[in-house]
């Protein structure tokens, strides 16, 4: 039977995860994950994409539930765990092609997160009471996500890792992918046939293939994108489909719970 075999939180949207030994599953993700974003001074999201220097923000949890953030040249920065309350000003920003509320960082918040990028921008917050629909036709009309690209969940098979490596002459780690949930599988690719996983209490469908960009040739390490574009050059030759690169699934949460290393999965194959 297949195992959580490895679990993981992204704090700030393309910035560095966190690995953990547990989690608790909402219904926008894992708690804690990416509901801080980047943005530039006209409100719209940063990426790895266009500054993979962001891959050199470190983010690590801290005992009573807020996180410290670290960056090249910079003292320790430590944020709570959410912008709640009225001190803080709200304003609208753009991801992809959604424009939703967020709340925004103090002044010195935001100055600090402006000498690590190097130019000016702010980080903002996705409150409780602030919501983004899940924007997939798979997803149902009160699905909800934070800052992640689309999903709430992302998941990838060990074996689907070892696949890849076994054709690249310089092996990659998992976290190029930015998965929240990697499990074991007796095949590459299986989770590709899967219609739901549950983990304890917690149960999720598998919704959609993860289509790839060039996020995954940036290495986390050192912030710069592979010279030959590795591993995306390698997976367009096997994991082509029309005219996407697809590699994991997303998963959308149908009911909560903790989530464990090493915990069994039950999954349910798709007809």
């Amino acid at each position: 039977m297949p195992r959580l075999a490895r679990l993981f939180v992204y704090p700030i949207k393309s910035c560095g995860g966190i690995e953990v030994d547990r989690a608790l599953l909402t219904p926008r993700g894992l708690a804690g994950d990416r509901r801080y974003m980047l943005i530039d001074a006209r409100g719209r999201f940063l990426t790895q994409r266009r500054h993979p220097g962001m891959a050199l923000i470190e983010t690590a949890f801290v005992d009573d539930g807020s996180f410290e953030v670290r960056a090249p040249g910079q003292e320790p920065l430590r944020l709570p765990a959410g912008f709640e309350g009225p001190g803080f000003a709200t304003c609208e920003v753009r991801i992809w092609s959604d424009t939703v509320e967020a709340t925004l960082a103090d002044a010195e918040t935001n100055l600090w997160f402006s000498a690590a990028m190097g130019f000016a921008c702010g980080l903002v917050y996705q409150a409780e009471h602030q919501h983004r629909p899940v924007p997939n036709e798979a997803a149902g009309f009160e699905d909800e996500v934070g800052f992640a690209d689309g999903a709430p969940v992302l998941l990838i098979s060990q074996a689907s890792l070892d696949e890849l490596n076994g054709r690249l002459e310089r092996p990659v780690g998992i976290e190029r992918f930015r998965p929240n949930l990697v499990v074991t599988a007796d095949a590459a690719h299986a989770e590709d046939g899967w219609r739901s996983i549950a983990i304890g209490t917690a149960r999720l469908d598998v919704a959609w293939p993860c289509s790839r960009c060039v996020l995954p040739t940036v290495d986390p390490s050192t912030g710069e994108p592979d010279p030959d574009g590795e591993p995306l050059r390698t997976l367009q030759r096997y994991r082509r489909r029309e005219r996407s690169v697809h590699f994991g699934q997303n998963l959308i949460p149908r009911a909560g719970g903790r989530l464990d290393v090493g915990a069994e999965c039950v999954i349910e194959e798709r007809p």
